[in-house]
This record gives C-alpha cells, structure tokens and sequence, in this order.
C-alpha cells in the first residue's frame, strides 16, 4: 500500500456493464461496501447483446493500417461493416482524425504489447469468479476463421505475425474444406479454408451479466437502477459525492464505467482521450445442427457464436450517437453478409435483434485508473473487448482503488495520457 493512501470503505460504481460489475465485484473482494448506479437496466446496455467471446488471444488494439485502408473504401457505404452516416458532428469528424492518425504500424505495435499484460491474465479473472459462485457458465472453444480460400486468410496470417513478434501466443491450426466443415457444420459450401484458433472461450453474456450482479448484491452490493448521474466531485476533506436528478450518494471513491457515454462524465474530472460509440448489431436465429464453437468470417467481419441453442450473429461498426436508434439498413446488411456463408440455419427465425454501443478510443486503448481528481477513477474505452477484459479490468482497478498503486499491467491505460 502506498504511504499516506488510506483504503476506501466505501465506492459508487457508476455502470452495471460487465465492467462496472467486476469493477464492484472484485473492490467487495476486499471488504469495500459498493453501490451500483445504472442509468437503464443492469446489464442490458452494450454487454447484453456482444458476441460473449472470451478471446484475449484476439484483443488486439483497433486502429492499424489495414483498418484506415477499409475504412476509407467503404466510407459512407451502408452495406459495409464500417459505417460512419452522413453528419455534420465536428466533434466525430475530429475524433475520426485522430484516429486514422493512430492508423500506423509503429503505433499498433507498441499499443499491442500495452495489451499483453491484460491479455495474460484475462481468462484466469474469469476462473476466480466462478470459483467465488459467479454460476454463469463459460465454455471453453476454439473460434474458427473462415475464408472462401486460403489466399483470404493472408491479411489475418499477417496480424497473428505481428502479434507472435510482440509477444502475444495464439496456437493455430490449418483447416481444409472437410476439415473445416467437421470443426463447423454450418459453414457454407463456399468455405474453403479455415484457421482454427485454439484456446478461446465463450459465455452467454447476457446471462453471464446477470449472473454477476446477483454476486454483487448477495454479496452486500446495493444496485440501482433508473439512476441518471449529472455529476461526479470531490468532496474538499476526501470522499466524493455523486449527483443524480434529485438525490446524492456519498462514498469514499468513484468509478466510471458508462461505456459509450463515459466522455459525459469523464471530462469533467478532467480525461482528454475521447470515447466515441462504436454500434454493432446483432440478431439470433435458430439451427438445425448445435454450434459447436464460435464462427469468424475476417472478411465481411462477421462474428457468430453459439446462443441458447442456436446462433447468435453479429457484426458492423457504426459511428453514430450512442442514443440514436438501430438502423434497420445495418441489420440488413449484416444479415445479407451471413447468409451466403452459413448453412442450416433457419433464416425465418430470426429474434433478439440488438444494437449496442462499443466505447472507441482513437489510440485502441482502454481507459482504466485514477483521474486527476481525488477518488475518481475510470473504467472504460475497451472496444470489442469490454467482455473478454471486464473482469481482469475490475481485478486491477479494484488492487489500484483499494492500495493506491497502479498495477504495473494498467500503465498503458492511464486515463491521464
């Protein structure tokens, strides 16, 4: 424990997101009495509808060269995985800037060796959940990359390159037509080739998010919902306060972990990195055959997992208001990039339609620590990959909150950059 720091009694978790419920979760760990504010429904926002891989092998910062160049050739399409409407938000034109700056080989790799400390170490958070009675299960599966050729699959050989160089270890397997299909029975006849990527798990993430807010409450937490936060401060003496419309909670710490929305609140204890929503979309449909494991289609970015007996499939990244509602045109372009690719699937069954906001940072880099405001700390920014990294992200902050030392493993997601 740093000198002087004082271990708080007490925390308000602002968020009931996978984030925000390991944030809670792992601080109750060592004895903090935490309330739990959601602005909506706990665990219905962008965690409910996500793929639910559990892929650290995978979380690979999102800004690269090979991004920028897509992007720019699909700009303004809406049939491409990446969308950015029409607009005349400056605020979004200048975070895309930023963005496409950080588009470079250099900048990707050092972000990608930012990310190995968490990757490490995400799949054994999860362990320690469920081996403290987090009952959701997690299943443990290859996800299988599949291509119409093996020619497709040069520019996903050439990132798992990258990714080895910079120390990140993910076994992979060559799968042919037969063997392919074998490891996938809903691949379609137009799969030729696959990567099977070894070590990966997947969870149902709405039940998973259930699952864990019962933790947090049966374990002392106080969750409330329907609660809107106006304001977050620093009470002079220590402590902070957290405003809603007509009501205020005191604690001794705070965390911000509001997804997509986290810049509302974050800029006001003074974080400069921008986080914009990054929409995807997602739908389930009934098999004929069980899924055996998680289905990715690099191309089209086409991500499909096994869900309640079926398939749930999803994709696109649309930068649009986190507030605005689905584009029906973006579920249809995501189901026309399915459908040639999988094969019984029950197409008229199609439910639980969802549009969800992914929290984007124009580096690819979550923001997790302390801001320049005493006892105010963020949790958020993490892309695709809030689910995968929710729990060590909790795990982490919650040994930073509680000690006062920032693990060595948070450095490259200081919010303060």
């Amino acid at each position: 424990m740093s000198v002087g720091h004082r271990n708080p009694a007490s925390a308000v978790v602002i968020g009931a997101g996978i984030v925000g419920l390991s944030v809670a979760w792992f601080l109750q760990e060592s004895g903090v009495q935490v309330t739990v504010v959601e602005r909506g429904v706990p665990g219905r926002g962008s965690s409910w509808g996500n793929a639910g891989w559990l892929s650290p092998g995978l979380a690979v910062p999102l800004p690269e060269p090979a991004v920028l160049r897509y992007g720019l050739r699909s700009l303004l399409d809406r049939t491409s995985a990446l969308y950015v409407p029409p607009s005349l938000d400056p605020a979004l034109w200048a975070f895309l800037a930023r963005f496409a700056r950080h588009c470079t080989i250099g900048h990707w790799k050092a972000a990608m060796r930012g990310y190995l400390g968490v990757n490490d170490a995400a799949l054994a958070a999860y362990d320690r959940l469920a081996a403290a009675g987090v009952s959701a299960e997690t299943v443990k599966a290859p996800v299988i990359a599949a291509f119409r050729n093996r020619s497709e699959a040069a520019g996903l050989r050439r990132e798992l390159e990258m990714m080895a160089a910079a120390g990140q270890h993910l076994e992979t397997v060559e799968l042919d037509e037969a063997a392919a299909r074998d490891a996938a029975p809903q691949l379609s006849w137009r799969i030729g080739y696959a990567l099977e990527l070894l070590g990966q798990r997947y969870i149902d993430p709405g039940q998973f998010v259930a699952s864990l807010a019962t933790a947090v409450v049966d374990r002392g937490g106080t969750m409330r919902a329907g609660f809107e936060v106006t304001d977050v401060a620093s009470r002079f003496g220590g402590g902070i306060t957290v405003s809603g419309a007509d009501e205020q909670i005191s604690a001794d710490v705070a965390v911000l972990a509001t997804g997509a929305w986290l810049s509302r609140l974050a800029t006001r204890v003074g974080v400069r990195v921008a986080v914009r929503a990054g929409r995807g979309y997602s739908f389930g449909v009934r098999t004929v055959q069980a899924v055996p494991c998680p289905v990715y289609f690099p191309l089209p970015r086409v991500a499909c997992t096994p869900y309640q007996g079926g398939l749930r499939i999803g994709g696109t990244m649309e930068f649009a208001s986190a507030d605005d509602p689905a584009h029906s045109g973006r579920l249809e372009a995501l189901l026309s990039s399915a459908q040639p690719l999988l094969t019984g699937v029950d197409w008229d069954s199609i439910s639980g339609t969802w549009v969800g906001s992914r929290p984007i940072t124009p580096d690819g880099m979550a923001l997790i620590g302390a801001t320049d405001h005493p006892g105010v700390f963020v949790a958020g920014g993490h892309g695709m990959w809030g689910v995968t990294l929710g729990p060590i992200t909790g795990q982490l902050l919650a040994e930073q909150i509680v000690t006062g030392i920032a693990p060595e493993a948070l450095a490259p997601f200081d919010p303060r950059r």
